[in-house]
């Protein structure tokens, strides 16, 4: 079972929030109207087996409705822009996504899906855990089959791996790298900060050996040195190491340890540009790069 006295543990304990308003009906328009620029809240938005949670979506000022755009889902959507809805601290990933555009590399649509609250632990972990099974299956069932294609309906998103990245930190990264590899025909990479490999023990470690490698796969992989007391680094680095004798060079893996890096939003904050580099390159090298890198 997980250990909840992990030292990081204290930061996966969101605090308590108010019932949330009814959910928005499954036929009804996620949006009246887009507005580039700007985080837009969409929801409550049921899901079946958990809570319905808030959808923030973040449109670059850039974004036209007949320019395809690539789209970048996010765990843990209330740390992902300002301040004030995250636990400690948001990323500012708006800001971060503007940089880009003014620098002319491809500016992806964000959708920061919130966390369940005091459920998060248990949904973004694919094993089993001390309160029960746990929900991620679900939770990514949910986002492909039901989210991404009611975006798609009022978004020019690329659709498929190649315009679809996932990412998240701590239990939010461990949520990506599962999600990239559990559903490799919606997300074609995985941006993984900090990820809870510690969960079951490393399970994920050998959950992955049994998995074939992506048919398009890029991932970016990394750790704190001084998460954890020094422990958690070590994990993380055996998956990175694991994913280069698969055949990851660096065109498709990026593994940083960070020798400053904390379990904390300022260091994911701090981290995030250059993972963001690593996906959006310039638009004529996008196409080829995204494949199996083994291959």
């Amino acid at each position: 079972m997980e250990d909840l006295q992990h030292p990081d543990a204290i930061l996966e304990a969101p605090p308590a929030q108010s019932v949330a308003p009814p959910a928005l009906p499954d036929d009804a328009p996620l949006s009246g109207e887009w507005r580039p620029g700007e985080i837009q809240i969409l929801g409550p938005l049921a899901v079946p087996g958990h809570a319905p949670r808030l959808v923030r979506v973040y449109l670059p000022s850039t974004f036209t409705p007949d320019g395809p755009r690539f789209a970048l889902y996010m765990f843990d959507g209330q740390n992902m822009f300002d301040d004030h809805p995250s636990f400690a601290g948001g990323w500012h990933l708006h800001e971060a996504v503007e940089r880009m555009a003014r620098g002319k590399r491809p500016a992806p649509v964000v959708i920061g899906i919130d966390h369940g609250g005091s459920k998060r632990i248990d949904e973004l972990s694919p094993f089993e855990m001390q309160t029960g099974a746990g929900g991620l299956d679900g939770l990514l069932d949910w986002i492909v089959d039901s989210l991404t294609p009611r975006l798609a309906a009022e978004l020019p998103l690329i659709p498929g791996p190649v315009g679809t990245v996932v990412g998240g930190s701590s239990m939010g990264g461990l949520a990506a790298f599962y999600a990239h590899f559990r559903k490799p025909r919606a997300f074609g990479g995985a941006l993984v900060m900090s990820p809870s490999f510690w969960i079951q023990d490393g399970e994920i470690l050998s959950w992955v050996r049994t998995q074939p490698t992506p048919g398009l796969s890029r991932i970016y992989l990394d750790c704190g040195v001084r998460e954890g007391r020094g422990t958690a680094l070590p994990q993380v680095a055996a998956m990175a190491a694991h994913l280069a004798r698969r055949g990851y060079d660096p065109d498709y893996l990026m593994f940083r340890a960070d020798p400053r890096g904390t379990h904390s939003e300022t260091s994911w904050r701090r981290r995030l540009p250059r993972a963001l580099r690593f996906f959006y390159r310039n638009p004529t090298r996008q196409g080829s790069e995204y494949r199996n890198p083994t291959r």
